[in-house]
């Protein structure tokens, strides 16, 4: 098959179909050997509500815990780097850079982080990205936790992703 053709049910196949179902509807990791390098970029967002004192605590660094910025951020890089481990059909992928972004969030009581991913290969770093973004969200939680009890995340979202068979995609719905 030529690295451009794709069928129903195989990577880049139609929209809308499962590539991780086999014949008999039983979950597998898809087949990616056959598609072209590419260069692959994902990014995500998490947001946790902590309140509006709490928020300035956190981002200030004045936390019991330590620097909760800093904690997350590792936290969230960590995560990416072990994403194929936590999420079972995820291929393992040689990630060529991870950042990870902390900063207020659009309203007065709460965080944002941006998680960004990139690699040269034959998947994409859509998982990557919000699995950085959401194992940071929970670093927030930890860190804040014996604070404040009725923290919220959410929610978490891919923003775009480059590269691959079916192109580049960005999310229209929000502000990225």
């Amino acid at each position: 098959m030529a690295s451009d053709a794709t069928t129903p049910g195989e990577p880049g196949g139609e929209p809308g179909e499962f590539a991780h179902l086999d014949e008999r509807g039983q979950a597998r990791m898809v087949d990616v050997g056959a598609k072209p390098m590419s260069e692959r970029s994902a990014r995500a967002r998490a947001r946790v509500e902590l309140g509006a004192e709490l928020r300035a605590r956190f981002l200030g660094g004045r936390l019991g815990k330590g620097d909760g910025p800093a904690v997350a951020r590792i936290a969230g890089i960590s995560a990416a780097k072990d994403t194929a481990r936590l999420i079972p059909l995820c291929h393992t992928i040689q990630l060529s850079s991870v950042a990870v972004e902390i900063g207020p969030g659009a309203d007065e009581d709460g965080v944002e982080i941006i998680a960004t991913a990139k690699a040269r290969g034959v998947t994409g770093v859509e998982m990557e990205a919000l699995t950085a973004a959401s194992v940071a969200a929970l670093a927030v939680y930890d860190m804040c936790k014996a604070l404040r009890r009725d923290i919220r995340i959410g929610p978490i979202e891919l923003l775009e992703k480059t590269g691959g068979v079916r192109g580049d995609w960005r999310r229209v719905d929000g502000a990225t």
